[in-house]
Order: structure tokens, then C-alpha cells, then sequence
């Protein structure tokens, strides 16, 4: 079986970091067409990091780029730092252009704009209800307060404490035969307004280093309950990621920086 070989632009950009090593990781690649589903999971299965971007120009389209976001396991419906990456990557070879806009297949158009030396990204705010789930608490190895929930992939577990977010100790193999799941684990914060950890183990991400789609279910969740229109969020995993979160009607707003750690080509075989 004959393969061809394509010399496309790479970044490896980390998202929501203060400084480089920080944040979470990302690749960010652009294509004119999209290679297949097997030869995208085998990229992103290459990279190794929570998402690689998958971007196609549309300049006569309905927003500037196409975007796709892949794990080393599988497509995923919404990914925030990627998007951030993306976004970093567009702009910050162009410092003429203030925003980039991104048509998706199932989170419809989402936009990251310049803000000073970092960006906003608009995602749709993800809203949740007080629901049981008792298989995932047992899992969890500590109670939480309250168990919110969308009916899709997002679960919320309210805890008192930032000691008991740094705790958790889940059982992660257990965790991911419930599914494609997020396990967001929060609480209010101590250096930030609030302080999270996700788990993402259906997914192929054990533990998320910043996950911007959790925030998008966070920002309503914790602006209803502490009666704000912003705050301010860390993520604390080993890299650690910080947000400003902000809700504007039905999108949740994230601040955030991003590093550029590598910039060049990605020979893309398929």
C-alpha cells in the first residue's frame, strides 16, 4: 500500500500556563483537507498530549478555520485549551488581527480574541442539575457535598475544602469503565476563588492538566453560587493552570495565557 508524506505547520503550545511547562499542553496542526479519523488519532496518539488541534482555513466559510480536537483515543465534541492554543497559534503570527473564530461539528462557532497578553475564549456555557452518581462517588474515595451533572459527558462533585481536592486519590481504572466521563472535582479555593481536578480516564487523560470545557461548566455553576459575574479558577494538577472565568449570557469567558514551546513542521503520513 503506497503513503504519502506532508509537510504541515506544528505547534506545541502550552494553554492556560503562566509560564512555559505550565498550563496544559496541546498541538496545534494545520491541514487543506481533513486526513482520516484513524490517521487523526494516530497524530494526536503521536503527540501524546491531552488534545491535538486539527485546523483547516475557511476564509469564505462561516468563521476562519474548521477545528477538530482528538486525544490519543479518540474525538472529542468540545475542547477549551485546545482551542486557546489554537488561537494563540493563529494570532500570534499575526499581530494585526485582534480574534479568530472556529467552526466546529458539535459546539457550534467559538471565538478567541486578544486581551492584553493573553486571550478570551467564548464556549458555551454548560449548565447542570443535582443529580446522584453513586457508582462514581464510591470511586472517588472521599464524599463530596453535592453531585451536579449534564446529561452528557460533565459531573460536577462539590467539596468543602481545597485540602480534599489535593486528597483525591480516585481509582481511575474503575472510574473509566463508567464511560467517556469527566470526574470535576472543586471546591472553594485559597490562592484563587475556586480549585478543581478533573479526571478524564474514559477518555485516555487520567488527569487533566487544565480542562477548558470543565470551566465552561464551572463558570454557571459557581457564579449562581457565589453571586458573581467572574472569578478567578486554578486547576491543581502536577502542571497546574489558572482562568478567569466570566459569564456573558449563554457563554462561559476564559482568560488565560498560552506559551508557545515548539513551533515547526509535523510530516504527516497517511
Amino acid at each position: 500500500m503506497s503513503t504519502t508524506t506532508k509537510a504541515i505547520p506544528y505547534w506545541h503550545v502550552d494553554a492556560f500556563a503562566e509560564e512555559a511547562y505550565g498550563g496544559n499542553q496541546a498541538a496545534v496542526v494545520i491541514v487543506d483537507a481533513w486526513p482520516s479519523d484513524d490517521v487523526m488519532r494516530t497524530v494526536a496518539a503521536e503527540n501524546m498530549f491531552a488534545e491535538t488541534a486539527f485546523l483547516i482555513p475557511t476564509p469564505t466559510g462561516e468563521a476562519d478555520y474548521k477545528l477538530r480536537w482528538f486525544t490519543p483515543t479518540l474525538e472529542v465534541a468540545l475542547c477549551g485549551h485546545a482551542t486557546l492554543a489554537s488561537g494563540h497559534a493563529v494570532l500570534s503570527g499575526n499581530e494585526a488581527k485582534g480574534r479568530v473564530t472556529f467552526s466546529t461539528r458539535k459546539a457550534g462557532i467559538l471565538e478567541v480574541r486578544r486581551a492584553g497578553d493573553r486571550y478570551e475564549l467564548a464556549l458555551p456555557a454548560i449548565p447542570t442539575e443535582q443529580e446522584a452518581f453513586d457508582d462514581a462517588v464510591a470511586l472517588l474515595g472521599t464524599q463530596p457535598r453535592e453531585v451536579w451533572r449534564n446529561p452528557g459527558r460533565y459531573n460536577i462533585f462539590l467539596f468543602d475544602h481545597a485540602e480534599q481536592i489535593r486528597a483525591l486519590d480516585p481509582d481511575l481504572r474503575a472510574l473509566a469503565k463508567l464511560g467517556d466521563h469527566q470526574f470535576i472535582c472543586t471546591a472553594p479555593g485559597e490562592e484563587t476563588d475556586v480549585i478543581t481536578r478533573n479526571f478524564v480516564p474514559g477518555g485516555g487523560v487520567d488527569e487533566d492538566p487544565f480542562t477548558g470545557s470543565a470551566h465552561a461548566v464551572l463558570t454557571p455553576f459557581w457564579c449562581k453560587r457565589l453571586g458573581v459575574e467572574s472569578f478567578t479558577a486554578f486547576q491543581a494538577s502536577e502542571r497546574g493552570g489558572h482562568a478567569i472565568c466570566r459569564l456573558d449570557g449563554d457563554r462561559a469567558i476564559l482568560t488565560g495565557g498560552c506559551v508557545t514551546v515548539v513551533e515547526g513542521t509535523f510530516y504527516l503520513t497517511g
